[in-house]
This record gives C-alpha cells, structure tokens and sequence, in this order.
C-alpha cells in the first residue's frame, strides 16, 4: 500500500514561496497512471486539486493557480514537491499530497473543491501564511 507524508514549514510569511514535500513509499513516482497531486483544504472550505505531476514528469495546474505554481520530482528520492509562491493569508490550508487518477480529477473537478479524501493520501500538513 502506497503511504505519502508531507513535510515543510508550518508557517511562511506573506509574499514569500511556500515549499512542501511529499516522501512516497510503497509506490514509484515513475510508474503507473497516476498523478501525484498536491490539495488543500482552507479553513472553512472543501478539498480542492491544486495540480500533479505523472509517471514521466508532465504537469497538470488548476488554472487559476497555475502562475503561482510549481509541481516537482526527485526521483532519487521518490519524492514531489510543492513550490507557491506570492503567497497571502487566504493561501493558509492544510496540504495534502495523493495518488489520483485522471478520473478521479474529472469526476471531482479542477476548482470546484469537492474532493473527496481517498486512501492514497497522505495526513496533510497545516500551513498558515502571515500577513
């Protein structure tokens, strides 16, 4: 069974990049039809799909995030990682990296945030942004 876990700064000032990375065990980040996603949850707010990466390195942004977004790997390492930057208070959430499917992404939609939480995420990090 895959298991993710999310690590980085709790809190990030406004303005700055916020940085996050996902550690993968039990899965490849180079093998099968996944894309390896981040999704938040602002307080108050459902789960929304923020952007992922596949098997062989494509990205895929919400739109709306898409310029402040930046969706990485490490293969070594079998890890992805977040970069937002220009971040501002209403960025606070907690992130969550996942292993979705394409239908996943169509059945619950790009901005919509009615996601689900599914077995093949992590526990999610708490990140507050300071104005």
């Amino acid at each position: 069974q895959v298991q993710l876990q999310e690590s980085g700064p709790g809190l990030v000032k406004s303005s700055q990049t916020l940085s996050l990375t996902c550690t993968i065990s039990g899965g490849s980040v180079t093998s099968g039809f996944y894309y390896w996603s981040w999704i938040r949850q602002p307080p108050g707010k459902g789960l929304e799909w923020m952007g992922g990466i596949t098997y062989n390195g494509a990205t895929y942004y919400d739109p709306c995030l898409k310029s402040r977004t930046s969706i990485s790997r490490d293969t070594s390492k079998n890890q992805i990682t977040l970069q937002l930057s220009s971040v501002t208070p209403q960025d606070t959430a907690v992130y969550y990296c996942a292993r979705v499917t394409w239908s996943d992404i169509v059945d619950f939609g790009v901005g919509t945030g009615e996601w689900v939480r599914g077995d093949d995420w992590g526990q999610g990090t708490q990140v507050n942004v300071s104005s």
